[in-house]
């Protein structure tokens, strides 16, 4: 039996619900990825990329705030740096308003766009751990030790 690919899942994800014939930017990335599955849900009006249960990158072009289109890296503050020698062009977002986030993008209008993203799906498909997040909404809730005095009683 055939290994279905992203685009098999766009067609039959029903996390995708009627967006499905919305069309992916930079499609390149999910075909990239195709050997980790990736699976995709709309997010901020842009194309959320999972493995397994992480979110890894989103991809962003609209026509507002055009400066955020590009790839976004699901990561934290504390790899910010090392990242940053392997993209130089990598920034936060600024569509959160804030100077520094733990989200930052690869920019589609940097001359290095296609190597940089390229490059990131390099190191998702490696297990980078400096790229991917499980999502708040998905983690198990953290029992505070006065509940699991209670939880025992």
């Amino acid at each position: 039996m055939a290994k279905a690919t992203h685009r098999d899942k766009k067609q039959h994800d029903p996390l995708l619900g009627g967006r499905q014939g919305k069309k992916i930017p930079f499609e390149f990335v999910l075909d990239a990825l195709t050997d980790v599955s990736p699976w995709t849900r709309p997010m901020f009006g842009c194309t959320a990329i999972y493995v397994g249960e992480k979110i890894v990158l989103i991809l962003r072009e609209k026509a507002g705030r055009a400066r955020d289109n590009g790839v976004w890296l699901a990561t934290t503050i504390e790899h910010h740096d090392s990242l940053r020698r392997e993209f130089p062009n990598m920034r936060s977002i600024e569509v959160f308003g804030k100077d520094v986030t733990g989200w930052q993008v690869l920019p589609s209008d940097a001359s290095d766009f296609e190597e940089a993203a390229t490059r990131a799906c390099e190191l998702v498909l490696a297990g980078d751990p400096r790229i991917g997040k499980i999502p708040k909404s998905r983690r198990l809730p953290q029992i505070s030790s006065k509940n699991k005095r209670t939880a025992k009683a």
